[in-house]
Order: C-alpha cells, then structure tokens, then sequence
C-alpha cells in the first residue's frame, strides 16, 4: 500500500518549509501531525440508547475506523445521567489512515459547507492543538442523507508536535486547511 499523497508531500515539501520558516536546527523539532480526534456528544443518549448506535455508525462510516462509545464518568442529577451511562462517540486516527481522512476533509467535506468562507483560526488551546467544530454531519460525502435521522454536529481535534499555537497553525495551513483571512 503507498503512502496517502498529504504524508507524501508533508515529507517531500511541508518540512523544508517549516524548517526555513521556523528555522529549527533539528529535523525532529519540526511539528508534526500525531493524531486527529473525532468526537460526538449526544446528550439526548440518556433518554434513548439507540442515538449511541446511530452517532457510532455515523462515525465509524466518516472515519474509515471503528469508533467508541464514551461513557460519563460522574452522576449529574441536572441532566438525569448517572456514572457509566453512554454520552458520546469518537475515534483516534492515526498514520495513514489519519492522512487519508485529513484529505477527505479538505478536498470533498468543507467544500459542501453551506457558505464557506474558510474556518475560524480562534480554534487553537495554545499548546499547538486545534478544535473544528462541524454543525452538520451531512457534509460527509459517507454519509447517506436519506439514512439519518437527526442532524447533529462533531468535534474534530488534531493534536500536532508544534510547541506554540503559530507554528501549529502554520502546519496545518500547508497541510491543506482553509483558515479564514483576518
């Protein structure tokens, strides 16, 4: 199997790039893209234990890999949840498989955004890290829109090896996403 084309030219192009850009003395201290973290809450899960089901499909079919359920790790009285109760999905991609769906994201599911004008460069923790919120799942080309049956939104985090929020973001604008212009 050969390497998804975003590794091929993060290897061949992105790295001298941000080398010259940053100016790192190392290879190893060039930031890199560790993992992308896709997760769904579904609060409505304490009622109905099916909408769990759903959201996992959902993301197991967007990802390429198998998802989790997560589980809430304390009793809220407010919300009727109690300790161990299923409250979300989400899914870790890693390696090729984490190249293949970053592709897929930028080339086939922003584009279907309803006015898309680039995503919001506020979404970073100051540790390198980045947050896109997406409110529909439908802009997923995987999912059938006959099939759903409630449109809900999904976190996607990618956690990169950048130090500071600036090179992180440098990052991910050469591996392909559209950040607004200021």
């Amino acid at each position: 199997m050969e390497n998804p084309r975003l590794k091929e030219e993060y290897n061949n192009r992105i790295k001298t790039t941000l080398k010259e850009e940053f100016g790192y003395k190392n290879v190893m201290q060039i930031p890199k893209l560790q993992k992308i973290v896709i997760s769904k809450g579904v609060g409505a899960a304490v009622a109905d234990k099916k909408l769990i089901e759903y959201a996992v499909d959902e993301l197991t079919m967007i990802s390429g890999q198998k998802a989790l359920a997560t589980i809430s790790k304390k009793d809220i009285a407010a919300f009727k949840l109690r300790k161990g109760m299923p409250i979300g999905a989400k899914v870790t991609l890693r390696g090729i498989k984490m190249y293949e769906f970053l592709d897929r994201l930028v080339t086939a599911s922003l584009p279907r955004v309803r006015d898309f004008k680039g995503i919001k460069a506020t979404g970073f923790d100051g540790r390198g890290n980045y947050t896109l919120g997406v409110t529909e799942q439908i802009i997923f080309p995987e999912i059938n829109i006959d099939k759903i049956n409630k449109i809900s939104g999904m976190d996607i985090t990618f956690v990169t090896s950048a130090n500071t929020d600036k090179e992180a973001k440098s990052l991910l604008h050469e591996l392909g996403l559209p950040f607004k212009k200021n």
